[in-house]
């Protein structure tokens, strides 16, 4: 039972704290292993890469991963919920006491505002999973993967040369998949 409480407490948090969507709940989640061990923190990344494969949110498809992770299908539940629990009181609140909330000037402050601090958490969340996908080897020693640089590189090329660029999307994952299969990545 005590799992459940601290899913719920620590998802709220994020989803509290975590302005500016799915790439802000990255840090948090790359600091929760500290606490508890649901997950490694070398996880994260594989959790990035199935909640950009699946249909959703990327902070919700993570919570719900984490919680699955950590208490099977009630964790996933409990840490889903709780992480947008905190925007649905947000929104309802905000929705009773601010009729014309986008034209209020101390909203648009607030949110002007906390610009920098979004993008700083967002970037944060971009190297962080950069330095642990590239440079992190499954050890945990530093590595520097030409290969796997070279073929991202020729792979964008490839991508976006003429008359390629119109494929679908669901084209392009296919493809890396293969390619991630075929060269063991």
């Amino acid at each position: 039972m005590r799992v459940f409480l601290d899913l719920f407490v620590e998802f709220f948090q994020v989803g509290l704290f975590a302005v500016g969507g799915g790439p802000a709940t990255i840090p948090f989640l790359m600091d929760i292993p500290s606490r508890h061990d649901w997950y490694e923190v070398s996880d994260v990344a594989q959790m990035l890469a199935v909640s950009e494969s699946t249909p959703g949110p990327i902070g919700i498809n993570m919570a719900t991963y984490a919680g699955y992770n950590a208490a099977g299908f009630v964790g996933g539940i409990v840490a889903t919920l709780s992480l947008v629990l905190p925007s649905l009181i947000v929104i309802v609140l905000i929705a009773k006491i601010l009729e014309n909330f986008s034209k209020n000037m101390y909203v648009k402050s607030a949110f002007y505002t906390i610009r920098p601090a979004v993008t700083g958490l967002i970037a944060t969340a971009v190297l962080g999973i950069w330095q642990t996908t590239l440079f992190t080897a499954s050890d945990g020693s530093f590595q520097f993967p030409v290969f796997q640089i070279a073929l991202c590189a020729v792979f964008y090329v490839v991508m976006n040369a003429k008359k390629l660029k119109k494929l679908h999307p669901a084209f392009w994952i296919l493809c890396g998949a293969v390619v991630g299969i075929v060269f063991r990545l």
